[in-house]
């Protein structure tokens, strides 16, 4: 018997889509220092490209679950997601996030102080791939969680110099990553799509990278993520 379309499969609908995210809202509540994250990026112009607090949520389980201590976020953007995630760490928990433009950089800052937990956050501005092998040559300990949600032409690179930051085991997250289905052209003109295509070559039987990729739809349209683990 073939499914009814209002069944298991609906139709297009990013008005549906926002409505479902709604019910489920009650599972990732916002309280208010995550509101005033939100509020304080848009007051400051910051674009309006922030996890929905639904990811927020998944990000916090995820890291939760692996036992994260320490999480390296590259794509600080407002500190809305880095919020989330240092909620989900031990009290000698640590995230270090890499942002490019210092404009964001001190907006995260201030929202991170203001819901008290600035001092455990080390923000980095500038680009990532130099900050990535900055921290590389510094021999910091080992990250446990990396958030990947910056430009995607660069994300083969940026995953490449991840490798020699983090533990055997290491979940990494890389967001944005279908692009409302564009990934399937070869010869697609934006080259946020190429980088996409680029980490999928990247990734595509690597020796220390187990990989899915999850198609989502949400408040946010369509889309999806890469979830990786990071093997010895």
């Amino acid at each position: 018997m073939t499914d009814s379309p209002t069944q298991d499969h609906p139709p297009d609908d990013s008005g549906l889509w926002a409505r479902v995210d709604d019910y489920f809202a009650v599972l990732a509540p916002e309280d208010d220092a995550l509101v005033a994250t939100r509020r304080r990026a848009d007051e400051a112009g910051l674009p309006d490209i922030a996890v929905a607090p639904n990811q927020g949520k998944l990000l916090q389980l995820l890291a939760t679950l692996t036992g994260a201590r320490r999480v390296l976020e590259i794509g600080t953007l407002g500190g809305y997601s880095t919020l989330w995630l240092t909620r989900a760490l031990p009290a000698d928990g640590r995230v270090v996030t890499l942002e490019l433009e210092q404009h964001h950089a001190q907006v995260a800052r201030e929202s991170l102080d203001a819901a008290g937990v600035g001092e455990r956050v080390d923000v980095l501005v500038g680009p990532a791939a130099d900050s990535l092998s900055a921290l590389a040559e510094q021999d910091v300990e080992p990250f446990d969680l990396v958030f990947v949600d910056a430009d995607k032409q660069q994300l083969a690179l940026y995953l490449e110099r991840t490798l020699p930051l983090v533990r055997p085991g290491a979940v990494v997250v890389v967001d944005n990553v279908v692009r409302l289905g564009a990934v399937v052209e070869p010869d697609h003109p934006d080259d946020r799509v190429q980088g996409v295509r680029r980490m999928v070559d990247l990734l595509t039987d690597h020796p220390r990278f187990d990989a899915t990729v999850v198609q989502t739809v949400g408040v946010k349209g369509y889309d999806g993520f890469a979830l990786l683990r990071v093997l010895p």
